[in-house]
Protein backbone atom coordinates (compact mmCIF):
# COMPACT_ATOMS: atom_id res chain seq x y z
CA UNK A 1 0.00 0.00 0.00
CA UNK A 2 2.85 2.37 0.84
CA UNK A 3 4.51 1.81 -2.53
CA UNK A 4 1.20 2.45 -4.31
CA UNK A 5 0.64 5.70 -2.42
CA UNK A 6 4.21 6.79 -3.17
CA UNK A 7 3.79 6.18 -6.91
CA UNK A 8 0.49 8.02 -6.96
CA UNK A 9 2.15 10.99 -5.24
CA UNK A 10 4.71 11.41 -8.05
CA UNK A 11 3.70 14.34 -10.20
CA UNK A 12 2.88 14.12 -13.89
CA UNK A 13 5.25 16.21 -15.96
CA UNK A 14 4.76 17.79 -19.37
CA UNK A 15 7.08 17.79 -22.33
CA UNK A 16 9.20 20.84 -22.96
CA UNK A 17 7.06 23.87 -23.94
CA UNK A 18 9.54 24.50 -26.75
CA UNK A 19 7.85 21.64 -28.56
CA UNK A 20 5.01 24.06 -29.31
CA UNK A 21 7.33 25.33 -32.03
CA UNK A 22 8.14 21.80 -33.27
CA UNK A 23 5.00 19.64 -33.12
CA UNK A 24 2.97 21.80 -35.53
CA UNK A 25 5.85 21.80 -38.02
CA UNK A 26 6.13 18.01 -37.76
CA UNK A 27 2.41 17.61 -38.47
CA UNK A 28 2.64 19.91 -41.49
CA UNK A 29 5.59 17.94 -42.87
CA UNK A 30 3.75 14.66 -42.27
CA UNK A 31 0.70 15.91 -44.19
CA UNK A 32 2.68 17.79 -46.85
CA UNK A 33 1.99 15.28 -49.70
CA UNK A 34 -1.75 15.47 -48.98
CA UNK A 35 -1.70 19.27 -48.86
CA UNK A 36 0.19 19.48 -52.16
CA UNK A 37 -2.24 17.05 -53.75
CA UNK A 38 -5.25 19.09 -52.61
CA UNK A 39 -3.64 22.31 -53.82
CA UNK A 40 -2.77 21.07 -57.32
CA UNK A 41 -5.47 18.50 -57.95
CA UNK A 42 -8.41 20.37 -56.46
CA UNK A 43 -10.52 22.72 -58.48
CA UNK A 44 -8.96 26.12 -59.07
CA UNK A 45 -11.56 27.87 -56.93
CA UNK A 46 -11.41 25.67 -53.83
CA UNK A 47 -7.92 24.12 -53.95
CA UNK A 48 -6.15 26.86 -51.91
CA UNK A 49 -9.06 27.03 -49.45
CA UNK A 50 -8.96 23.32 -48.65
CA UNK A 51 -5.16 23.47 -48.41
CA UNK A 52 -5.40 26.25 -45.81
CA UNK A 53 -7.99 24.27 -43.87
CA UNK A 54 -5.73 21.22 -43.94
CA UNK A 55 -2.79 23.35 -42.81
CA UNK A 56 -4.82 24.69 -39.90
CA UNK A 57 -5.85 21.18 -38.87
CA UNK A 58 -2.23 20.01 -39.01
CA UNK A 59 -1.12 22.86 -36.74
CA UNK A 60 -4.05 22.18 -34.41
CA UNK A 61 -3.15 18.50 -34.12
CA UNK A 62 0.42 19.46 -33.25
CA UNK A 63 -0.74 21.78 -30.46
CA UNK A 64 -3.22 19.25 -29.07
CA UNK A 65 -0.46 16.64 -29.03
CA UNK A 66 1.61 18.76 -26.66
CA UNK A 67 -1.22 19.88 -24.38
CA UNK A 68 -2.53 16.32 -23.88
CA UNK A 69 0.80 14.51 -23.32
CA UNK A 70 2.24 14.06 -19.83
CA UNK A 71 4.66 11.55 -18.34
CA UNK A 72 5.50 10.18 -14.92
CA UNK A 73 8.63 8.45 -13.62
CA UNK A 74 8.01 6.53 -10.40
CA UNK A 75 10.26 4.13 -8.48
CA UNK A 76 8.56 1.22 -10.26
CA UNK A 77 7.20 2.47 -13.59
CA UNK A 78 7.51 4.89 -16.49
CA UNK A 79 4.12 6.09 -17.68
CA UNK A 80 3.02 8.26 -20.60
CA UNK A 81 -0.52 9.64 -20.76
CA UNK A 82 -1.87 11.13 -23.97
CA UNK A 83 -5.12 11.73 -25.84
CA UNK A 84 -7.90 14.34 -25.84
CA UNK A 85 -11.12 12.41 -26.51
CA UNK A 86 -9.68 8.96 -25.87
CA UNK A 87 -7.24 8.94 -22.98
CA UNK A 88 -4.44 6.36 -23.13
CA UNK A 89 -1.85 5.52 -20.51
CA UNK A 90 1.21 3.48 -21.50
CA UNK A 91 3.08 2.00 -18.56
CA UNK A 92 6.45 0.18 -18.58
CA UNK A 93 8.01 -1.36 -15.46
CA UNK A 94 11.42 0.15 -14.80
CA UNK A 95 13.03 -3.26 -14.34
CA UNK A 96 12.17 -3.99 -18.00
CA UNK A 97 13.87 -0.87 -19.38
CA UNK A 98 16.80 -2.04 -21.51
CA UNK A 99 17.73 1.02 -23.57
CA UNK A 100 17.24 4.77 -23.61
CA UNK A 101 18.12 6.39 -26.94
CA UNK A 102 18.33 10.14 -27.51
CA UNK A 103 17.81 11.66 -30.96
CA UNK A 104 17.55 15.26 -32.12
CA UNK A 105 16.70 16.42 -35.61
CA UNK A 106 17.92 19.81 -36.75
CA UNK A 107 14.97 21.86 -35.45
CA UNK A 108 15.13 20.15 -32.06
CA UNK A 109 18.87 20.76 -31.85
CA UNK A 110 18.36 24.47 -32.50
CA UNK A 111 15.87 24.60 -29.61
CA UNK A 112 17.97 22.41 -27.28
CA UNK A 113 15.59 19.43 -27.33
CA UNK A 114 15.99 15.66 -27.54
CA UNK A 115 13.58 12.86 -28.38
CA UNK A 116 13.75 10.06 -25.82
CA UNK A 117 12.96 6.47 -26.84
CA UNK A 118 12.72 4.08 -23.89
CA UNK A 119 12.96 0.48 -25.14
CA UNK A 120 12.24 -2.81 -23.43
CA UNK A 121 14.58 -4.89 -25.60
CA UNK A 122 12.03 -6.29 -28.00
CA UNK A 123 12.06 -5.83 -31.79
CA UNK A 124 10.98 -2.56 -33.41
CA UNK A 125 7.72 -4.09 -34.58
CA UNK A 126 6.65 -5.25 -31.14
CA UNK A 127 8.54 -2.87 -28.87
CA UNK A 128 6.55 -2.03 -25.73
CA UNK A 129 8.70 1.00 -24.98
CA UNK A 130 7.61 4.61 -24.76
CA UNK A 131 8.58 7.75 -26.63
CA UNK A 132 8.88 11.24 -25.18
CA UNK A 133 9.03 13.78 -28.00
CA UNK A 134 10.63 15.84 -26.65
CA UNK A 135 12.46 16.98 -23.51
CA UNK A 136 15.19 19.51 -22.96
CA UNK A 137 18.60 18.03 -23.71
CA UNK A 138 19.69 18.25 -20.06
CA UNK A 139 16.47 16.61 -18.80
CA UNK A 140 16.75 13.86 -21.41
CA UNK A 141 20.34 13.08 -20.34
CA UNK A 142 19.32 13.06 -16.67
CA UNK A 143 16.39 10.75 -17.40
CA UNK A 144 18.65 8.33 -19.26
CA UNK A 145 21.05 8.14 -16.34
CA UNK A 146 18.18 7.64 -13.91
CA UNK A 147 16.56 4.82 -15.87
CA UNK A 148 19.70 2.94 -16.91
CA UNK A 149 21.66 3.23 -13.68
CA UNK A 150 18.77 3.48 -11.22
CA UNK A 151 20.08 6.74 -9.84
CA UNK A 152 19.64 10.44 -10.55
CA UNK A 153 22.62 12.50 -11.61
CA UNK A 154 21.07 15.92 -11.15
CA UNK A 155 24.11 17.97 -10.25
CA UNK A 156 26.81 16.29 -12.35
CA UNK A 157 26.85 17.29 -16.04
CA UNK A 158 26.96 14.36 -18.46
CA UNK A 159 30.15 15.69 -20.06
CA UNK A 160 31.99 15.62 -16.71
CA UNK A 161 31.64 11.91 -16.09
CA UNK A 162 34.73 9.75 -16.39
CA UNK A 163 34.93 8.36 -19.89
CA UNK A 164 37.51 6.57 -21.99
CA UNK A 165 37.53 7.36 -25.72
CA UNK A 166 37.61 4.19 -27.81
CA UNK A 167 37.05 5.49 -31.34
CA UNK A 168 36.15 8.68 -33.21
CA UNK A 169 35.40 9.48 -36.84
CA UNK A 170 38.49 9.91 -38.98
CA UNK A 171 37.72 12.11 -42.03
CA UNK A 172 39.70 9.62 -44.14
CA UNK A 173 36.92 7.07 -43.50
CA UNK A 174 34.61 9.07 -45.76
CA UNK A 175 36.27 7.32 -48.71
CA UNK A 176 34.29 4.22 -47.69
CA UNK A 177 31.01 6.10 -48.21
CA UNK A 178 30.60 5.32 -51.95
CA UNK A 179 31.01 1.59 -51.18
CA UNK A 180 28.07 1.44 -48.75
CA UNK A 181 25.45 1.86 -51.52
CA UNK A 182 23.34 3.95 -49.17
CA UNK A 183 22.56 6.27 -52.09
CA UNK A 184 20.76 3.46 -53.94
CA UNK A 185 17.77 3.76 -51.62
CA UNK A 186 17.79 7.55 -52.02
CA UNK A 187 17.73 7.26 -55.82
CA UNK A 188 14.83 4.81 -55.67
CA UNK A 189 12.90 7.02 -53.26
CA UNK A 190 13.38 10.19 -55.31
CA UNK A 191 12.50 8.38 -58.55
CA UNK A 192 9.34 6.97 -56.98
CA UNK A 193 8.21 10.35 -55.65
CA UNK A 194 8.98 12.07 -58.96
CA UNK A 195 7.08 9.42 -60.91
CA UNK A 196 4.08 9.64 -58.58
CA UNK A 197 3.92 13.44 -58.72
CA UNK A 198 4.39 13.45 -62.50
CA UNK A 199 1.53 10.98 -62.87
CA UNK A 200 -0.81 12.84 -60.52
CA UNK A 201 -0.34 16.31 -62.05
CA UNK A 202 0.02 15.01 -65.63
CA UNK A 203 3.57 16.33 -65.90
CA UNK A 204 5.61 15.42 -68.99
CA UNK A 205 9.32 15.41 -68.01
CA UNK A 206 10.37 15.83 -71.66
CA UNK A 207 8.83 19.31 -71.71
CA UNK A 208 11.82 20.52 -69.72
CA UNK A 209 14.61 21.56 -72.07
CA UNK A 210 17.70 20.15 -70.30
CA UNK A 211 15.98 16.87 -69.55
CA UNK A 212 14.75 16.56 -73.13
CA UNK A 213 18.28 17.10 -74.43
CA UNK A 214 19.60 14.31 -72.15
CA UNK A 215 16.84 11.91 -73.22
CA UNK A 216 17.42 12.65 -76.90
CA UNK A 217 21.14 12.14 -76.46
CA UNK A 218 20.66 8.73 -74.86
CA UNK A 219 18.06 7.56 -77.40
CA UNK A 220 20.39 8.45 -80.29
CA UNK A 221 23.21 6.26 -78.92
CA UNK A 222 23.72 2.62 -79.91
CA UNK A 223 22.20 0.30 -77.30
CA UNK A 224 25.51 -1.00 -75.84
CA UNK A 225 26.89 2.52 -75.52
CA UNK A 226 23.64 3.77 -73.93
CA UNK A 227 23.75 0.94 -71.39
CA UNK A 228 27.40 1.67 -70.55
CA UNK A 229 26.74 5.41 -70.22
CA UNK A 230 23.72 4.77 -67.99
CA UNK A 231 25.80 2.48 -65.79
CA UNK A 232 28.54 5.10 -65.40
CA UNK A 233 26.09 7.90 -64.61
CA UNK A 234 24.23 5.69 -62.13
CA UNK A 235 27.47 4.69 -60.41
CA UNK A 236 28.54 8.34 -60.07
CA UNK A 237 25.15 9.48 -58.74
CA UNK A 238 24.80 6.57 -56.31
CA UNK A 239 28.41 7.01 -55.12
CA UNK A 240 27.90 10.73 -54.53
CA UNK A 241 24.63 10.22 -52.65
CA UNK A 242 26.17 7.39 -50.62
CA UNK A 243 29.05 9.65 -49.60
CA UNK A 244 26.65 12.41 -48.57
CA UNK A 245 24.60 9.87 -46.62
CA UNK A 246 27.73 8.62 -44.85
CA UNK A 247 28.67 12.14 -43.75
CA UNK A 248 25.13 13.00 -42.63
CA UNK A 249 24.72 9.75 -40.69
CA UNK A 250 28.13 9.31 -39.07
CA UNK A 251 29.56 12.81 -38.67
CA UNK A 252 30.62 13.53 -35.06
CA UNK A 253 30.75 9.78 -34.39
CA UNK A 254 32.31 8.89 -31.03
CA UNK A 255 32.52 5.64 -29.06
CA UNK A 256 33.36 5.98 -25.38
CA UNK A 257 33.40 3.77 -22.28
CA UNK A 258 31.96 5.24 -19.10
CA UNK A 259 32.76 4.36 -15.52
CA UNK A 260 29.25 3.00 -14.92
CA UNK A 261 30.14 0.08 -17.19
CA UNK A 262 28.47 1.38 -20.33
CA UNK A 263 29.45 2.10 -23.91
CA UNK A 264 28.13 5.31 -25.45
CA UNK A 265 27.80 5.74 -29.22
CA UNK A 266 26.94 9.21 -30.53
CA UNK A 267 26.75 10.35 -34.16
CA UNK A 268 24.87 12.46 -36.65
CA UNK A 269 25.25 15.73 -38.55
CA UNK A 270 21.67 16.89 -39.08
CA UNK A 271 19.95 14.44 -36.73
CA UNK A 272 22.10 13.50 -33.73
CA UNK A 273 21.70 10.17 -32.01
CA UNK A 274 23.10 8.82 -28.76
CA UNK A 275 22.88 5.14 -27.82
CA UNK A 276 23.92 3.51 -24.56
CA UNK A 277 24.99 -0.16 -24.35
CA UNK A 278 25.52 -1.79 -20.95
CA UNK A 279 28.66 -3.91 -21.15
CA UNK A 280 27.20 -6.55 -18.84
CA UNK A 281 24.57 -7.19 -21.54
CA UNK A 282 27.14 -7.50 -24.34
CA UNK A 283 27.20 -11.09 -25.60
CA UNK A 284 29.51 -10.69 -28.59
CA UNK A 285 30.30 -8.69 -31.71
CA UNK A 286 29.64 -8.97 -35.44
CA UNK A 287 32.04 -7.92 -38.18
CA UNK A 288 30.09 -7.12 -41.34
CA UNK A 289 31.80 -6.74 -44.73
CA UNK A 290 29.75 -6.09 -47.84
CA UNK A 291 31.25 -7.16 -51.16
CA UNK A 292 32.15 -3.57 -52.09
CA UNK A 293 33.65 -2.84 -48.67
CA UNK A 294 35.76 -5.98 -48.93
CA UNK A 295 37.19 -4.64 -52.20
CA UNK A 296 38.60 -1.62 -50.32
CA UNK A 297 39.43 -3.60 -47.12
CA UNK A 298 36.69 -2.04 -45.05
CA UNK A 299 33.98 -3.26 -42.71
CA UNK A 300 31.71 -2.27 -39.88
CA UNK A 301 31.29 -3.49 -36.30
CA UNK A 302 28.03 -4.28 -34.55
CA UNK A 303 27.21 -5.32 -31.00
CA UNK A 304 25.46 -8.58 -30.19
CA UNK A 305 23.70 -7.48 -27.03
CA UNK A 306 20.45 -7.77 -25.18
CA UNK A 307 18.23 -4.75 -24.78
CA UNK A 308 18.66 -3.10 -28.20
CA UNK A 309 15.94 -3.05 -30.82
CA UNK A 310 16.59 -4.95 -34.04
CA UNK A 311 14.72 -5.29 -37.30
CA UNK A 312 15.42 -2.03 -39.13
CA UNK A 313 19.06 -2.33 -39.69
CA UNK A 314 22.09 -1.51 -37.60
CA UNK A 315 21.89 2.22 -38.12
CA UNK A 316 18.27 2.32 -36.90
CA UNK A 317 18.38 -0.52 -34.43
CA UNK A 318 21.18 1.03 -32.37
CA UNK A 319 23.62 -1.93 -32.40
CA UNK A 320 26.25 -0.18 -34.55
CA UNK A 321 29.57 0.20 -32.75
CA UNK A 322 31.74 1.37 -35.66
CA UNK A 323 30.64 2.76 -39.05
CA UNK A 324 32.33 1.60 -42.29
CA UNK A 325 36.04 1.96 -41.57
CA UNK A 326 39.36 0.22 -42.30
CA UNK A 327 39.25 -3.44 -41.33
CA UNK A 328 42.23 -3.00 -39.03
CA UNK A 329 40.31 -0.35 -37.08
CA UNK A 330 37.30 -2.66 -36.90
CA UNK A 331 39.46 -5.40 -35.36
CA UNK A 332 41.05 -2.94 -32.91
CA UNK A 333 37.71 -1.61 -31.66
CA UNK A 334 36.34 -5.15 -31.39
CA UNK A 335 39.25 -5.99 -29.12
CA UNK A 336 38.49 -2.92 -26.99
CA UNK A 337 34.82 -3.69 -26.40
CA UNK A 338 34.84 -7.50 -26.33
CA UNK A 339 36.77 -9.50 -23.74
CA UNK A 340 38.14 -12.06 -26.25
CA UNK A 341 39.27 -9.71 -29.00
CA UNK A 342 41.61 -12.31 -30.51
CA UNK A 343 38.61 -14.40 -31.59
CA UNK A 344 37.73 -11.69 -34.13
CA UNK A 345 40.84 -12.56 -36.17
CA UNK A 346 41.43 -16.20 -35.21
CA UNK A 347 41.80 -18.93 -37.84
CA UNK A 348 38.58 -20.75 -38.76
CA UNK A 349 37.95 -24.38 -39.58
CA UNK A 350 37.16 -24.79 -43.27
CA UNK A 351 34.10 -26.77 -44.32
CA UNK A 352 34.13 -30.00 -46.31
CA UNK A 353 33.99 -30.27 -50.14
CA UNK A 354 30.36 -31.39 -49.77
CA UNK A 355 29.50 -27.84 -48.68
CA UNK A 356 31.16 -26.50 -51.83
CA UNK A 357 29.11 -28.86 -54.03
CA UNK A 358 25.87 -27.68 -52.41
CA UNK A 359 26.67 -24.06 -53.23
CA UNK A 360 27.59 -24.83 -56.83
CA UNK A 361 24.48 -26.97 -57.27
CA UNK A 362 22.23 -24.15 -56.04
CA UNK A 363 23.90 -21.60 -58.32
CA UNK A 364 23.71 -23.79 -61.44
CA UNK A 365 20.11 -24.81 -60.72
CA UNK A 366 19.03 -21.18 -60.52
CA UNK A 367 20.90 -20.29 -63.72
CA UNK A 368 19.41 -23.28 -65.56
CA UNK A 369 15.85 -22.45 -64.45
CA UNK A 370 16.13 -18.81 -65.58
CA UNK A 371 17.76 -19.70 -68.91
CA UNK A 372 15.26 -22.51 -69.55
CA UNK A 373 12.30 -20.24 -68.78
CA UNK A 374 13.56 -17.62 -71.24
CA UNK A 375 14.11 -20.30 -73.90
CA UNK A 376 10.53 -21.51 -73.46
CA UNK A 377 9.22 -17.95 -73.68
CA UNK A 378 11.33 -17.44 -76.81
CA UNK A 379 9.77 -20.50 -78.44
CA UNK A 380 6.20 -19.82 -77.29
CA UNK A 381 5.85 -16.05 -76.96
CA UNK A 382 8.60 -14.86 -79.31
CA UNK A 383 10.92 -13.43 -76.67
CA UNK A 384 14.14 -12.06 -78.27
CA UNK A 385 17.20 -14.30 -78.56
CA UNK A 386 19.40 -11.97 -76.56
CA UNK A 387 17.31 -12.55 -73.40
CA UNK A 388 18.29 -16.21 -72.94
CA UNK A 389 21.78 -15.54 -74.30
CA UNK A 390 22.36 -12.91 -71.62
CA UNK A 391 20.98 -15.35 -69.03
CA UNK A 392 23.89 -17.69 -69.86
CA UNK A 393 26.10 -15.24 -67.93
CA UNK A 394 24.41 -16.53 -64.79
CA UNK A 395 26.52 -19.69 -65.00
CA UNK A 396 29.98 -18.03 -64.63
CA UNK A 397 28.54 -15.49 -62.16
CA UNK A 398 27.03 -18.34 -60.16
CA UNK A 399 30.35 -20.19 -60.20
CA UNK A 400 32.17 -17.14 -58.79
CA UNK A 401 29.55 -16.53 -56.09
CA UNK A 402 29.47 -20.21 -55.11
CA UNK A 403 33.26 -20.28 -54.72
CA UNK A 404 33.22 -17.08 -52.70
CA UNK A 405 30.44 -18.34 -50.44
CA UNK A 406 32.35 -21.55 -49.80
CA UNK A 407 35.63 -19.76 -49.05
CA UNK A 408 33.82 -17.55 -46.54
CA UNK A 409 32.36 -20.48 -44.61
CA UNK A 410 34.13 -21.18 -41.34
CA UNK A 411 33.69 -21.84 -37.64
CA UNK A 412 35.80 -22.11 -34.51
CA UNK A 413 35.75 -22.35 -30.74
CA UNK A 414 38.29 -19.84 -29.44
CA UNK A 415 38.54 -19.73 -25.67
CA UNK A 416 35.01 -18.97 -24.49
CA UNK A 417 33.89 -17.67 -27.89
CA UNK A 418 31.83 -19.43 -30.54
CA UNK A 419 32.81 -18.03 -33.95
CA UNK A 420 30.99 -18.51 -37.27
CA UNK A 421 31.44 -16.81 -40.64
CA UNK A 422 29.30 -16.95 -43.77
CA UNK A 423 28.00 -14.86 -46.67
CA UNK A 424 29.23 -13.48 -49.97
CA UNK A 425 27.43 -10.28 -50.93
CA UNK A 426 27.64 -9.48 -47.22
CA UNK A 427 30.18 -11.53 -45.27
CA UNK A 428 29.45 -11.68 -41.56
CA UNK A 429 31.61 -12.99 -38.76
CA UNK A 430 29.70 -13.58 -35.51
CA UNK A 431 31.69 -13.87 -32.31
CA UNK A 432 29.44 -15.02 -29.47
CA UNK A 433 30.35 -15.59 -25.82
CA UNK A 434 29.43 -19.18 -24.95
CA UNK A 435 27.97 -17.92 -21.66
CA UNK A 436 25.31 -16.21 -23.77
CA UNK A 437 24.22 -19.44 -25.50
CA UNK A 438 20.90 -20.68 -24.14
CA UNK A 439 20.18 -23.46 -26.63
CA UNK A 440 21.45 -25.35 -29.66
CA UNK A 441 19.71 -26.92 -32.64
CA UNK A 442 21.17 -29.36 -35.17
CA UNK A 443 19.09 -29.49 -38.36
CA UNK A 444 19.49 -31.76 -41.38
CA UNK A 445 17.46 -31.32 -44.53
CA UNK A 446 16.93 -34.20 -46.96
CA UNK A 447 19.74 -33.01 -49.22
CA UNK A 448 22.04 -32.30 -46.27
CA UNK A 449 21.59 -35.85 -44.96
CA UNK A 450 22.59 -37.24 -48.37
CA UNK A 451 25.80 -35.18 -48.15
CA UNK A 452 26.49 -35.88 -44.47
CA UNK A 453 26.00 -32.21 -43.51
CA UNK A 454 23.99 -30.33 -40.92
CA UNK A 455 23.27 -26.75 -39.83
CA UNK A 456 24.17 -25.91 -36.24
CA UNK A 457 22.10 -23.06 -34.76
CA UNK A 458 23.04 -21.61 -31.38
CA UNK A 459 20.34 -19.58 -29.66
CA UNK A 460 20.96 -16.47 -27.59
CA UNK A 461 18.84 -13.73 -26.09
CA UNK A 462 20.93 -11.05 -27.80
CA UNK A 463 20.89 -9.47 -31.25
CA UNK A 464 19.02 -11.54 -33.85
CA UNK A 465 18.79 -14.30 -31.21
CA UNK A 466 20.63 -16.98 -33.18
CA UNK A 467 23.84 -17.75 -35.06
CA UNK A 468 24.08 -20.42 -37.75
CA UNK A 469 27.03 -22.59 -38.75
CA UNK A 470 25.93 -23.72 -42.21
CA UNK A 471 26.71 -27.09 -43.75
CA UNK A 472 29.02 -28.47 -41.07
CA UNK A 473 29.65 -32.22 -41.15
CA UNK A 474 27.03 -33.94 -38.98
CA UNK A 475 29.48 -35.41 -36.48
CA UNK A 476 31.37 -32.14 -36.18
CA UNK A 477 28.15 -30.18 -35.60
CA UNK A 478 27.26 -32.33 -32.60
CA UNK A 479 30.81 -32.22 -31.20
CA UNK A 480 30.97 -28.45 -31.69
CA UNK A 481 27.68 -27.94 -29.85
CA UNK A 482 28.81 -30.20 -27.00
CA UNK A 483 32.08 -28.28 -26.61
CA UNK A 484 30.41 -24.87 -26.84
CA UNK A 485 27.91 -25.66 -24.07
CA UNK A 486 29.32 -28.60 -22.07
CA UNK A 487 26.67 -30.89 -20.69
CA UNK A 488 23.76 -29.47 -22.68
CA UNK A 489 23.64 -32.37 -25.12
CA UNK A 490 24.81 -35.07 -22.71
CA UNK A 491 21.31 -36.59 -22.17
CA UNK A 492 20.95 -36.95 -25.95
CA UNK A 493 24.45 -38.34 -26.55
CA UNK A 494 24.45 -40.93 -23.79
CA UNK A 495 23.87 -44.48 -24.95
Amino acid sequence: MTATVTEQAVEWRKLSPKMLAVHPVQEVVRLLPVLIGVLFLGRESDGPTWSLIGLGLAVGFGLVRWFTTTYQVTPGHVRVRRGLVRKRVLSVPRDRVRSVDLTSHILQRVLGLSRVVIGTGRSDKHDEGVTLDALSTAEAARLREELLHQRVVATEPATDREETPLAALDPRWIKFGPFTLGGLAAVGFVAGIFGKVSSEVDLDPQKFGPLRVVVDEFTSMPLPLAIAASAVVSAVVIGLLSTIGYVVTFWNYRLTRHREGTLHVSRGLITSRSTTIEERRLRGVEVSESLLLRMVKGGRLLAITTGLRVGRGAEHGGSLLLPPAPLGEVHRVAGEVYSDGASVTCELTRHTPAARRRRHMRAYTFAALVTGALLVLHAIAGFPDWAWQVALLLFPIGFALAEDRFRNLGHALHGRSFVVRQGSLVRRRHVLDTDGIIGVTVRESLFQRRSGLATLTVTTAAGKQHCDALDVSSDEAVALADHAVPGLLTPFLAE
